[in-house]
């Protein structure tokens, strides 16, 4: 998911310029904003590998937050961000894409969804089907493995932007009382996915689509009210102090997509560059293989986007032609 937001411009393109310099022996002539999420570094390694073959154009992929990288779009000083989410990202995008006109964003978008999954142990034998099943302790008590009163739930990376907002929607329906939320990297969230599995024992967990664990196990989305813009009031950390406070969200996620974002001054410095990105197109099944090959089978990004580039270079063809 998009990374979680920073605070001022100077520290965010002082982290760029230090990851550019420690990230490569040479200047590249371009930077890709890398995520810390599988898809998404796929696609960043993707992109990097087409723009060498295609265009003869070296990319370093560096990853960085999703502040960090529009920052660097606004400024300059970063090129293309692989996948920026929607709706988690709207304040983001009204800033720098529709405000600013600096960044633009690809009109080809992929599907997805968000929300909260449970293994099919809390589903089935524990009655937790439901978002308001998570503010019931004596259906919570089966979640909880330290013995403090609280279930626990994995909420998301302390990078990604979805992270605050299911901390607000923890809030407004209730569950923050009864379930500690917990903020990890997404490995550490699906290896406690995998043993749950494993062992046959109660999880509930932020989820997203597409995502391998649905390839991977058989896990069951909690039911919720269907998103309603009236009751989606979100203040993100970086618009404000108070965010927690003044944010409330008493339904479910919003239809999810994401888009490759970049630079608008491409379309001056490399209009066939930009035009290519407008054309790149994945589905939700593709990012599902992605996701399974580097977060399950361990595939080196890099490794994986050549094999992929490799066996499909005449699609590659098609998004580049003039």
């Amino acid at each position: 998911m998009a990374g979680k937001l920073r605070s001022s411009s100077a520290m965010a393109l002082a982290a760029i310029a230090f990851a550019t310099l420690s990230g490569s022996v040479h200047a590249a002539d371009l930077v890709i904003a890398m995520p810390n999420w599988s898809s998404g570094q796929a696609t960043a390694n993707i992109l990097k590998v087409a723009l060498k073959e295609k265009f003869a154009i070296e990319a370093d992929a560096i990853e960085m937050g999703t502040l960090i990288a529009f920052t660097g779009l606004n400024a300059g000083k970063v090129d293309i961000h692989p996948e920026v989410w929607l709706p988690n990202l709207d304040s983001l995008v009204k800033r720098y894409v529709t405000d600013a006109s600096t960044v633009a964003l690809s009109p080809i978008g992929v599907p997805a969804w968000q929300g909260i999954c449970a293994t099919r142990s809390a589903a089935e034998k524990y009655g937790v089907r439901d978002v308001a099943d998570l503010s019931d302790a004596s259906k919570t008590a089966a979640l909880d493995t330290d013995g403090d009163g609280r279930g626990e739930m994995w909420i998301g990376a302390q990078t990604w932007s979805s992270t605050p907002i299911e901390r607000v929607r923890a809030n407004s329906y209730g569950y923050a009382e009864t379930m500690t939320l917990l903020e990890m990297a997404e490995d550490v969230g699906m290896a406690a996915v995998d043993a749950a599995q494993a062992t046959d024992q109660p999880l509930v967990f932020a989820c997203y689509a597409p995502h391998a664990v649905f390839k991977l196990h058989d896990i069951v989305r909690l039911t919720e009210p269907p998103y309603d813009p009236a009751k989606w009031n979100i203040v993100l950390p970086s618009e404000d102090p108070a965010w927690l406070s003044k944010s409330t969200a008493t339904v479910g996620w919003d239809a999810a997509h994401y888009h490759i974002a970049y630079a608008t001054s491409l379309r001056v410095r490399h209009p066939d560059i930009a035009k290519f990105l407008d054309r790149v197109k994945f589905d939700p099944e593709e990012a599902i293989a992605m996701s399974y090959a580097l977060q399950v089978e361990r595939q080196d990004p890099y490794e994986f986007a050549k094999r992929w580039f490799a066996e499909n270079s005449a699609r590659v063809d098609a998004w580049v032609k003039p």
